[in-house]
Formats: C-alpha cells, structure tokens, sequence
C-alpha cells in the first residue's frame, strides 16, 4: 500500500527535525515545500508532503500513518 501524509509546523528547527524524523522511518518526500504565513500568530508555517510505500499491509481509515 501507499501512504500519503503531509507534515505541517511553524517554521523553524521543530519542523525540519519532524520532517527528518519521517525521511529516517522510510517516508520520501513529495513534492515541493509548501509555507504560508498566519496572520493571527504573525508567524510563517511550514508543509511538507511525504509518502511511503508498505507491503503486505491493507490499508485502513483508522491506521496511524506516523506510526506506520
């Protein structure tokens, strides 16, 4: 099965090591970073679509894709 799952953070060091934590399990990246900005924290944040391809598993609604 193919997994599909997009990371979003504010944007600093928080959010590339969630990113880098993913790349380490497996995932790839998908697709260009994406960032816009919150005008309500005043702060730009951060996305990041990653995929992972996992044989042998059906997929499901109710799977933890960060566990995955």
């Amino acid at each position: 099965m193919k997994l599909y799952r997009f990371l979003t953070g504010p944007d600093d060091a928080s959010f590339c090591h969630r990113v880098t934590d993913a790349l380490n399990k497996g995932w790839e990246l998908h697709g260009d970073p994406q960032y816009s900005y919150d005008h309500k924290k005043q702060a730009m944040l951060c996305g990041q679509a990653v995929v992972k391809t996992v044989d042998g598993k059906d997929y499901t609604p109710d799977l933890k894709l960060s566990e995955q």
